[in-house]
């Protein structure tokens, strides 16, 4: 692993407006595919709604009479026409409601994050740009063009600051485009992406946030 990865700024014409640095803990670290594997499952398993439901035979609206005697007809006995093996009876065994939910230990996530970013940038795939060029007012073509000299590829996600509404606004139509705010960079969609593009403020932001996670993961350690 080295110590620092280093990554050309591109500004919106498309020239090289300096370099940014991608520390190697979290850029060039080995990629741990089983571990990046389960959170993905989890990450997955979380977003279900789990609102699935069906109805038991005590639940079917209707069937509450005895639908023939019990003997001398020939047929067997039924007591009633909302049994599971009528049409319109309820269903055995059917889904219920159910939280899908995985624990997942929040160093997990990390770890598998940094694994999946490691993964983009050793392959050159994730890029910086000291902003779009737009202005004050959204422009989505303007974006777009700027966007087009970073990466030709089909699924682009980029990292935008909170703050950086103009940017928001312009790319969150673009269909290639995934959007996310630096706090919410996770496994799953670093990996559905060909390219990964950070605005210079971005990157800073997710470093930053990066850092006090693992102050406070080392404070904790020493505190047990």
């Amino acid at each position: 692993m080295s110590d620092t990865l280093t990554v050309d700024v591109v500004d919106a014409a498309g020239a090289k407006a300096g370099q940014a640095e991608l520390p190697g803990d979290v850029f060039d670290v080995q990629t741990n595919v089983p571990l990046i594997h389960q959170v993905v499952v989890a990450q997955l398993a979380a977003a279900r709604q789990g609102t699935h439901a069906t109805k038991t035979r005590g639940e079917v609206r209707g069937g509450g009479r005895k639908p023939y005697k019990q003997k001398g007809t020939g047929r067997a006995r039924q007591g009633s026409t909302r049994a599971p093996q009528f049409a319109g009876g309820g269903t055995v065994h059917g889904p219920q409601p159910r939280d899908y939910s995985q624990r997942t230990p929040k160093k997990m996530k990390a770890a598998a994050l940094r694994g999946a970013l490691s993964d983009r940038a050793r392959a050159g795939r994730v890029h910086v740009v000291s902003g779009f060029g737009i202005g004050e007012a959204p422009s989505t073509k303007a974006a777009v063009k700027v966007l087009e000299t970073l990466s030709p590829r089909r699924h682009v996600l980029v990292v935008v600051e909170r703050s950086d509404e103009t940017t928001w606004k312009s790319l969150r139509n673009v269909e290639r485009v995934h959007l996310l705010v630096a706090d919410q960079l996770n496994t799953y969609d670093v990996l559905v992406s060909d390219d990964v593009v950070f605005t210079q403020g971005a990157l800073d932001a997710f470093l930053a946030g990066t850092s006090r996670a693992t102050a406070v993961d080392a404070a904790e350690e020493a505190a047990e």
